[in-house]
């Protein structure tokens, strides 16, 4: 180089990769022959290696007010849109910028260059370089979308799914909304450019420590202090500080808990104490009620016999209703301690879920925690004056509630129903079913044969309205004594038939003049007989007759008068007199003084 003024651009200024204009280089007082072709080497060198795509440094050459002039050394300027240097990056003509380079000429011969595109690329470069060394980058959370949430990080838009936020549940998304916080980068996607962050990660990576510290440490019987992390339908998820626990639906309260909604919230803060914790599966079981006194303690001083308490109907079966007498502490009122004279078919006739009842204390069972509640013990035991009310022998009037095949159950007042048996409809006839005699819905008189308040049955009687004719029967029927029968049923082994004072009599197939043959061919429904009893027992109210005597009678004409005399008892002592009969009704009269004496 000549002793005249230095050049402004050294050769190793060129060689660093300066950007320099090529009038510079053709300066002839400042170079030497052999300086300048060396430089100009260099200058066609650096415009060789110029492509689209890259990064490339230049001088602001000029300012307008949509654009700028940039130098980067090639044979044309570049040009950039004023906007996208952006109010933060002052301008000054021969500042040095870096720009990206779009396209090597437009259609007026100028370059096309980006800052906005250098500065995403300068970023991109910082944000995969933490992805690829695992390092934090300091994000703000700008908008809420579906999904998550977007973070501006370092300029660029990254994309935070909601469960990357944190290690609990997010309550409010929008509330995070303008927050600044540390991130990691999980996941890139070069093509198209996206981003995944997330700071749970983090969060988890500080829990680890304290995680390790908790479990190393647990046991049964701990009291921690943890905050409600989820609730679900069979129980509560609770943070213990890095570890979660399950607290089960049954472990929250000693009372009944339909959900655990009912007892705890959201975020809550309580103390839960260890139950269990199963090292292998890292499964921690907690209990809330446990931290509290067993309500059964002292349950028969608190809630003695007969005692009269307030509750809530809890739940109802076809049994009964269950109330909650306390929490923790629930009775079973039965169906049958609903009410003394109702009949009810179902305990919500009477009750209904979460109703306030009354009701008296009639049995504690301590050991498998059972208590029996009555409801109608707060009322006054109809049946106590019941026997004063129908004593025995009261003729009263009733309705017939149902009919069953030993009986028919009469209504005598609401909840009161008495029962005639069968044996107690008729004193003559032989009742099959209680429907031949009566029908329901009928209204009937009947009288009280007998109270029992201890068991709740009162013994009615329809025949007992009429006196026993079977004292009558003794005297009227002596053994000996002829009548004529109407057959009313016809078996293999005997016949039954009619008798006056509507009687049903029996004549066994032994006592019949057709014995030996089919009864049923020999013998007619309605068919008339004249037989003579032969047996009459008052106690079972049967009388046997028989056919065969009857044909041993030699007065048959005055044996048909007695048979004819039905209930006269005139003309059945002259028929008798007449028939050589007249001692059978004395003789049996008095065998039955002898009896008596005897």
């Amino acid at each position: 180089m000549s002793n005249q003024t230095k050049p402004s651009i050294s050769l190793s200024d060129l060689k660093s990769g300066a950007v320099v204009n090529m009038k510079d280089l053709y300066d002839d007082l400042e170079y030497t022959a052999d300086e300048l072709a060396e430089m100009t080497g260099l200058y066609d060198q650096t415009i060789n290696n110029l492509k689209e795509g890259q990064i490339v440094k230049g001088r602001v050459v000029s300012i307008s007010d949509k654009d700028v002039r940039i130098d980067i050394g090639f044979k044309s300027d570049g040009v950039v849109a004023l906007h996208e240097f952006g109010e933060k990056q002052p301008l000054a003509l021969g500042a040095e910028v870096e720009v990206f380079l779009e396209s090597m000429e437009n259609k007026e011969g100028l370059l096309i260059l980006s800052k906005k595109r250098a500065d995403f690329v300068r970023i991109w470069e910082k944000i995969t370089h933490a992805h690829d060394h695992d390092e934090i980058i300091r994000g703000r959370i700008a908008r809420r979308i579906k999904g998550g949430m977007v973070v501006d990080l370092l300029g660029v838009d990254a994309f935070l799914p909601g469960s990357q936020i944190d290690v609990r549940p997010i309550r409010d998304f929008d509330a995070l909304v303008g927050q600044e916080m540390d991130f990691k980068v999980v996941k890139i996607n070069q093509p198209t450019e996206n981003v995944v962050v997330s700071h749970k990660v983090l969060i988890e990576k500080d829990l680890e420590n304290q995680r390790g510290a908790i479990l190393q440490n647990l046991e049964p019987g701990q009291v921690l202090e943890g905050t409600v992390k989820n609730i679900t339908d069979f129980g509560v998820f609770i943070d213990l500080g890095g570890v979660d626990g399950l607290l089960h639906i049954t472990d929250l309260s000693w009372g009944r808990v339909n959900h655990p909604s009912e007892v705890v919230n959201l975020d809550q803060t309580l103390n839960v104490v260890i139950l269990d914790f199963d090292k292998e599966k890292k499964r921690i079981s907690l209990g809330l009620k446990q931290l509290q006194p067993h309500p059964w303690e002292n349950i028969e001083e608190r809630f003695p016999i007969g005692s009269k308490v307030a509750g809530k109907i809890v739940s109802i079966a076809d049994y009964g209703a269950f109330v909650e007498i306390e929490k923790g502490i629930e009775g079973l009122i039965h169906i049958s301690e609903m009410s003394w004279t109702q009949h009810i078919k179902h305990p919500s006739e009477k009750v209904q879920m979460g109703q306030a009842v009354s009701c008296v204390i009639l049995s504690i069972d301590k050991e498998t925690k059972k208590i029996s509640l009555g409801m109608k013990q707060l009322e006054e035991d109809p049946w106590d004056n019941l026997l004063k009310k129908y004593p025995i022998g009261a003729k009263v009037k009733g309705v017939i509630r149902n009919i069953t095949n030993f009986g028919v159950f009469v209504e005598l007042e609401p909840g009161v129903d008495g029962l005639i048996h069968i044996s107690d409809l008729s004193w003559t006839k032989k009742i099959r079913h209680p429907g031949e005699i009566v029908k329901k819905g009928e209204e009937i008189e009947v009288t009280v044969i007998g109270v029992d308040s201890e068991n709740r049955r009162i013994s009615l009687g329809l025949k007992q309205l009429e006196e026993n004719p079977w004292e009558t029967f003794e005297s009227v029927f002596p053994v000996g004594t002829p009548v004529t029968a109407k057959i009313t049923k016809v078996t293999e082994k005997a016949i039954q038939v009619d008798l006056p004072y509507a009687l049903d009599g029996f004549i066994p197939a032994n006592q019949l003049n057709e014995r030996g043959k089919d009864l049923a061919q020999s013998y007619k429904l309605d068919q008339e007989l004249t037989v003579v009893v032969i047996e009459l027992n008052k106690e079972d109210r049967k009388i046997v007759l028989s056919e065969t005597e009857a044909a041993n009678i030699s007065n048959k004409e005055a044996m048909k008068s007695v048979a004819g005399a039905g209930g006269n008892d005139s003309a059945m002592a002259a028929a008798l007199k007449e028939a050589g009969l007249a001692g059978a009704k004395k003789k049996a009269s008095k065998k039955k003084e002898e009896e008596a004496e005897g």
